[in-house]
């Protein structure tokens, strides 16, 4: 079975199947009858139309191929990677260095979600109080500046790694990705 159909099943069954095609609960027993299926849950009895399986968008809404961070989502690490190796026809050393490159990035995404909670618990500290916490609200708000000076930093550093590793048919593969948001970063 297709490790991504591990995602989309403990997705829909929290109830996130909703929105990718078809109903919600369309896809138990029975779930397909009164929804344009025969009686068996299969077919079309031509009283409506079924758009087809909740899993076929594995990233789902606007977030891309990978998800919300750089390479987040249903997917974790190794899958970005072997994506980008199948596409870009990379060599073992390409793959492993893209990995040491992925990680490093990984890890700053990571640490601006740290400094990101630093930041809302700063706001919240200010409006707690009697008078408005000028000061701490400020502390916050440059905490958030810093971070995503640093978080811009280490993005064009990965890029620029990662143009000096690819050859220029896979820079331009690469490219294509970014650019239709299969990729993001």
């Amino acid at each position: 079975m297709h490790p991504g159909i591990y995602w989309w099943w403990k997705s829909a069954r929290r109830g996130h199947g909703a929105g990718h095609g078809c109903e919600a609960g369309a896809w138990g027993p029975g779930g397909a009858e009164g929804r344009g299926h025969g009686p068996e849950g299969h077919g079309h009895s031509g009283e409506g139309h079924h758009h087809g399986p909740p899993f076929a968008r594995f990233g789902g809404g606007d977030e891309g191929f990978f998800g919300g961070g750089p390479f987040g989502g249903p997917f974790g690490v190794r899958r970005p990677l072997r994506f980008l190796a199948h596409k870009l026809e990379l060599s073992e050393e390409q793959v492993s260095e893209l990995a040491r490159i992925i990680d490093e990035l990984k890890t700053e995404r990571a640490q601006a979600e740290v400094d990101h909670r630093r930041t809302v618990s700063a706001f919240a500290d200010a409006l707690e109080g009697p008078t408005f916490g000028e000061a701490r609200a400020r502390e916050g708000g440059e905490l958030r500046v810093k971070t995503a000076e640093g978080l811009r930093e280490a993005v064009v550093k990965a890029l620029s790694r990662m143009h000096a590793l690819l050859d220029d048919e896979q820079r331009k593969r690469l490219s294509y990705l970014v650019r239709t948001g299969i990729v993001t970063l």
